[in-house]
């Protein structure tokens, strides 16, 4: 039969580190009560003259590199962020046009910090369709742009980054075996980014209550992300008749360590299944688990025929989970 399989992965981080110790004399914190509610100790932060597409774009490069595939050969381009440069075109497009993927067609998926499981199964679900033979998925984000760094509970959080994936559709039994999608509109005050849109417009009073950044209620957020991320990675074992037993990688939304920790628990999986790199770049939604993805392959972490379980949950609420086999 034919699954579609990743054959290349990249990531790109911005330069500029931003570490607790910075934080210290941004705002009212602490090392200390960043890590232990965290585990987050620095995050990477774009430069003036990076926007989402450029981080996206240089991920998309190192996965072709890696993949050893053309940007002519790629066929659909998907990029889930919710910090695009424009609110539209697409930033897909944008990224088409910089790696000169003349026949590939592009569009961007909004789900938050689920959007790269998203567009993994939507990518998936066009070349199992015969819509294409090799695709590009990537996960992009420029967070520092939508934070109100004079609020504690939110700007220790994020950072930004992106990673990709080069798929291949082939023959055998290794490449994504299911994905599975939630989402529950009735959450979206929990967590969301209320403007500038055509509900809240950047009116100068707008612009001064900072309606254009991001708002959370961090606890009850938490409950929520630690059952979900626990269902949706159950879902995805037992609609292949799999255990938590046979995962040899579990690679989550890099949220918190503490969500990580108790979802893990909850699953029953080990230190060693779990890859956890949110200490080094804080939550950068989208691209979390490409990133940690990347990082894993070139660490060789990934053999062929290792089971990949990735669980992602973000704004919307939305919420996923992809199972591969390498």
């Amino acid at each position: 039969m034919k699954r579609v399989r990743v054959i290349g992965t990249g990531s790109y981080l911005p330069e500029k580190i931003l570490t607790n110790s910075d934080l210290e004399k941004m705002v009212d914190t602490s090392d200390e009560w960043i890590v232990a509610r965290t585990g987050i100790e620095r995050r990477r932060i774009a430069a003036d003259n990076e926007n989402t597409s450029d981080l996206a774009t240089k991920a998309a490069q190192r996965a072709l590199e890696m993949a050893g595939v053309s940007a002519d050969e790629i066929d659909v381009i998907v990029l889930g962020t919710i910090t695009g440069d424009y609110p539209w075109p697409a930033t897909a497009c944008v990224v088409q046009h910089n790696i000169g993927a003349t026949n590939a067609y592009a569009y961007d998926i909004s789900a938050a910090c689920s959007g790269f499981v998203y567009a993994l199964s939507n990518a998936v679900d066009y070349l199992q369709a015969g819509r294409g033979q090799k695709a590009l998925v990537i996960g992009s984000e420029v967070l520092s742009r939508v934070i109100d760094w004079t609020d504690r509970n939110t700007c220790v959080l994020f950072g930004d980054g992106a990673g990709a994936v080069v798929l291949d559709l082939q023959d055998g039994d290794s490449g994504v075996l299911s994905s599975h999608l939630h989402s529950d509109g009735s959450y979206l005050e929990l967590l969301y980014q209320p403007g500038f849109s055509t509900r809240h417009m950047a009116t100068p009073e707008a612009i001064a209550a900072k309606t254009n950044t991001l708002k959370m209620q961090g606890n009850e957020v938490f409950k929520v992300a630690v059952r979900s991320l626990t269902d949706v990675s159950k879902e995805a074992l037992a609609a292949n008749q799999l255990t938590s037993e046979d995962v040899k990688l579990f690679i989550p939304h890099q949220a918190n360590r503490r969500i990580l920790e108790a979802t893990a628990k909850r699953l029953k999986l080990t230190d060693e299944q779990c890859f956890i790199n949110v200490q080094d770049y804080g939550n950068t939604s989208g691209a979390t688990i490409p990133i940690a993805m990347d990082e894993a392959n070139r660490q060789g972490l990934l053999q062929e025929g290792d089971l990949v379980l990735m669980a992602a949950f973000g704004g919307g609420f939305t919420w996923g989970s992809s199972l591969l086999r390498w």
